[in-house]
């Protein structure tokens, strides 16, 4: 499945506008957009996305249970 274009825009966008406080895990950045009337299918698109932009370098990917994605580029 190819990445729709202006995914990743809109996640940072909404990440940005949440300032939220350190990396997120996928199931908290889809909370996040669906109270900004962002719509993704799933937690797993919303990873999808930020992985595949981790190997790009825009995403910095926390390997831990559950994986923390930090799309700041100022994790801890």
């Amino acid at each position: 499945m190819a990445i729709r274009h202006g995914e990743f825009e809109r996640i940072r966008s909404v990440l940005a506008d949440a300032d939220a406080d350190g990396p997120l895990t996928a199931r908290e950045i889809l909370e996040l957009l669906e109270e900004e009337g962002e719509e993704f299918d799933s937690a797993h698109r919303v990873a999808t996305v930020l992985g595949r932009r981790a190997q790009a370098g825009d995403v910095e990917v926390i390997r831990e249970q559950p994986y923390r994605y930090d799309v700041t580029g100022e994790s801890e």
